[in-house]
């Protein structure tokens, strides 16, 4: 696959994967969306593995890697997941975006030879000022709102510290079995929850009679895309382009994720948010490549 095109797609799923979210959750409740996405995204997987003739790694340190993958992805989509249904898709993207500055600050106390530097620090401040902002925002909405940015953080930190604990094990194992071993902890994990808190199968499958074809489709789109070929392109492109160009795309997604969000879910954008988002991308951006040489083609140069 052309480079180029491998990226753009990591841009196009990361960006419309929060709108995906909101309307996965819209038909029979945001625990069937999420829950019904990783079942599929797991049948998924293991067809892949298949088909490219990998078999899943089960020494002990890969055990280790896939119970701390598979609960960082249990908690984490629970919330964010919660979380789309009480605030606009946008805001997700946006949030979400400073998960590299949560990793970057349980680096620094996890694992050897990780440490801030003034540029972080920096970038650290300026993205938590911007989270300020979006939270004034969130108080003028209501109180789910607050709530709900509250748990796009939660998902956040639980995300990051979960990719910390799996590195500290440092398996050493192919991201497809990675991925399939993740999921495959945290599938039954959603299932059970699911059963325990959803109606019966009559009633969801009435549920599903009456649901939009978007919603059945968001729930589709996000086993195959986001569960699966977004980590795979993800790993493609990070294999063979630059680490401050991967980085990029952090920035790009909040902007376009806002933008979907306005034009095709009639999600508000008000100055704040505006502000608070560009705050965030901006400590953001400091915080990725401040200290680092960057390309000519980039516009800006925070060094």
């Amino acid at each position: 696959m052309p480079i180029p095109l491998a990226y753009f797609g990591v841009v196009l799923i990361w960006s419309t994967t929060p709108l995906a979210i909101a309307w996965s959750g819209e038909a029979a409740g945001f625990i069937f969306g999420v829950s019904s996405r990783m079942l599929l995204g797991l049948i998924l997987i293991f067809i892949f593995a298949a088909m490219m003739r990998r078999k899943l790694v089960w020494h002990y340190k890969a055990r280790l890697a896939y119970l701390y993958g598979g609960l960082g992805i249990y908690a984490s989509m629970l919330a964010v997941y919660w979380a789309a249904q009480q605030i606009p898709s946008g805001w997700v993207s946006v949030l979400f975006g400073l998960t590299p500055i949560f990793s970057a600050i349980m680096a620094s106390f996890w694992l050897q030879g990780e440490f801030l530097t003034r540029h972080r620090l920096a970038g650290i401040l300026l993205g938590f000022i911007g989270l300020m902002v979006v939270f004034s925002s969130s108080l003028d909405l209501n109180e789910k709102a607050l709530f709900g940015v509250l748990a796009v953080i939660l998902s956040g930190v639980i995300h990051s510290a979960s990719a910390i604990w799996v590195k500290r094990v440092n398996a050493n194992i192919p991201a497809i079995s990675m991925t399939a071993g993740s999921l495959l902890l945290a599938t039954p994990l959603f299932v059970l929850t699911w059963l325990l808190t959803q109606p019966g199968f009559s009633e969801t499958q009435l549920l599903l009679s009456h649901a939009s074809n978007y919603t059945l489709i968001a729930i589709a789109y996000l086993a195959l895309f986001g569960s699966v070929f977004g980590f795979s392109l993800y790993f493609f492109v990070l294999q063979h382009v630059e680490a401050t160009r991967v980085a990029l795309i952090a920035l790009i997604t909040p902007i376009t994720s806002l933008f979907l969000g306005y034009y095709f879910n009639d999600e508000h954008i008000t100055f704040s948010i505006i502000l608070g988002a560009g705050l965030i991308i901006s400590g953001l951006a400091w915080f990725e490549l401040g200290d680092k040489p960057l390309p000519k083609w980039i516009p800006f140069r925070p060094n």
